[in-house]
């Protein structure tokens, strides 16, 4: 399951802020991979496919990120992008609305040593930023409920 290395505050102070976060893990594969940097928006509104970063509901210190697929029983039914990692709402339910902290608005691919020539480049900068919204979903977890 993914943690993030710091996470989004809470609170009334917090909402609306911007923060950078990078994933760890490989459960929002082909979307995120481990080592990208996301731009998130604390308490943000959610609507169903939004890519989002929440409390793990038996682990509050740890934060993770999934796609908010739908409402259900008062909270967010999440799922992994990857649907091998596990980690999601399949293993412990609706996650209550008060977990989930952010919206995931952007993902920063860095770039990685293997990149160094200028295809390798030119490759990266085309890739490197792009906004992540439910309209631009590529999991097909997402498409298939």
């Amino acid at each position: 399951m993914p943690g993030l290395t710091q996470g989004p505050g809470r609170g009334r102070a917090g909402r609306g802020r911007f923060q950078v976060v990078e994933v760890t893990g490989p459960s929002m594969v082909p979307t995120l991979y481990h080592g990208d940097l996301l731009l998130v928006q604390c308490g943000a509104p959610v609507r169903p496919g939004d890519v989002v970063i929440l409390r793990h509901p038996f682990q509050q210190d740890l934060l993770v990120v999934k796609r908010a697929a739908e409402r259900r029983g008062g909270g967010w039914w999440v799922l992994g992008d990857n649907t091998f990692a596990g980690g999601d709402s399949t293993d412990y339910g609706a996650v209550p609305e008060e977990l989930v902290l952010a919206r995931v608005r952007a993902r920063y691919r860095p770039l990685s040593r293997d990149q160094r020539s200028v295809l390798g480049v030119l490759g990266w900068a085309a890739s490197a930023l792009r906004p992540v919204s439910a309209d631009r979903s590529v999991s097909r977890r997402l498409r298939a409920r």
